[in-house]
């Protein structure tokens, strides 16, 4: 018997945004047609696991999660520039001499890291 991730799932209230964002940023594809308040992105290729994204009737107010994606990346800053286009913004972070990651936002605020590979 094996277990592996099937979904990462992201709560957000900019639905339509984050499918966009999220799409474009991976170039995922829906699995299944999105409902209203439902989509599953995948791969593809079939080699990364899905992202699925979950509508909420209201915006998160408080703490950030306490997860995030780390996006691995062959030029990081040419994917940095690209996810700027496409929605991302960029997270006042506290860089250290050496880190290989750049802090970003989704459109619903949620961090994410660029790493360079």
């Amino acid at each position: 018997m094996s277990i592996k991730i099937g979904s990462l799932v992201i709560r957000c209230y900019e639905y339509d945004k984050m499918m966009a964002f999220w799409k474009a940023a991976l170039h995922y594809v829906p699995k299944y047609p999105p409902s209203d308040n439902w989509i599953i992105l995948t791969d593809p290729q079939g080699n990364g696991p899905n992202i699925s994204l979950d509508k909420t009737p209201e915006k998160r107010i408080g703490k950030r999660s306490k997860i995030h994606l780390d996006l691995y990346a062959d030029d990081q800053q040419a994917e940095v520039d690209r996810l700027l286009t496409i929605g991302a913004t960029r997270y006042p972070w506290r860089y250290h001499p050496n880190d290989d990651f750049v802090v970003l936002e989704d459109p619903d605020g949620n961090l994410f890291c660029v790493v360079q590979k």
